[in-house]
């Protein structure tokens, strides 16, 4: 490796450090970091960035004031890969970061990670919640942890509901059907899931609501059978249009 190329290989080195630093307080600061984790670890994923300037910091400083850092270290590196590589793909992954905006998952990944199965089973484990005596101010996430409770669908028959979401087309469900769903996040962007509710339209052909786009579903609940199983379902009176929330994610 020439000399004056191996000088420049501690300051890869920083500016890694330094690239991966800025892009989690970058995250933070534009309001994207509850795309990828969830809101209780944001206080730990700033903390992280912060170190890691620090220490970028304190590295660019060591190789200003250290005279050994003007030659060439001579060191023996067992691994395959040239020197500065992993610094060079870590410096390479954290720009791609910087220039690409991290998107919410839609209904395909929600296909692909079974939403089917959340037209008659649930992944959310039951939690405390609040109850209300309007049950159009439940939100999806409320109503799933209900049925957790209580699995009875007719229990729930002619109650209000108001529900916002975005739509699923899932295989085998009649024409006059869709899914309102929402994304639950536990941790990170890697173990989101898909909790579901059908929706019966009274009017109008499904196809009028593109899947993904974001509706505020008013109507009242019924009990549908979906390939011989009774399940909770929306009958809506009316379908607004809304943007995607700033987050999108239930917790």
């Amino acid at each position: 490796m020439p000399r004056n190329f191996s000088r420049f290989l501690p300051w890869l080195d920083v500016l890694a450090i330094a690239a991966w630093g800025g892009l989690l307080l970058n995250y933070w600061l534009s309001g994207r970091l509850y795309l990828l984790i969830h809101p209780s670890y944001t206080w730990l994923t700033v903390a992280a960035g912060v170190c890691l300037l620090l220490i970028s910091g304190l590295k660019a400083g060591v190789l200003l004031t250290s005279r050994r850092e003007r030659q060439a270290p001579s060191v023996q590196h067992l691994s395959l890969f040239p020197p500065g590589w992993s610094s060079f793909l870590l410096l390479a992954m954290a720009i791609a970061g910087l220039l690409i905006t991290p998107r919410a998952f839609a209904s395909q990944t929600a296909l692909d990670r079974g939403v089917t199965d959340a037209i008659t089973l649930t992944r959310v484990k039951p939690q405390t919640f609040k109850a209300s005596s309007r049950t159009e101010d439940k939100t999806l996430i409320d109503w799933i942890r209900t049925l957790q409770v209580y699995p009875e669908p007719d229990a729930y028959t002619g109650q209000k509901a108001k529900i916002q979401g975005f739509v699923v087309y899932p295989p085998n469900v009649p024409e006059q059907y869709f899914l309102i769903t929402r994304f639950v996040i536990t941790c990170c962007a890697a173990d989101v899931y898909p909790v579901s509710l059908p929706v019966k339209l009274t009017t109008g052909n499904r196809k009028a609501y593109k899947p993904d786009s974001w509706l505020e579903i008013e109507g009242q609940m019924i009990t549908e059978t979906f390939e011989g199983r009774r399940q909770l379902t929306i009958q809506a009176a009316s379908l607004k249009p809304i943007p995607e929330p700033k987050n999108p994610y239930n917790y």
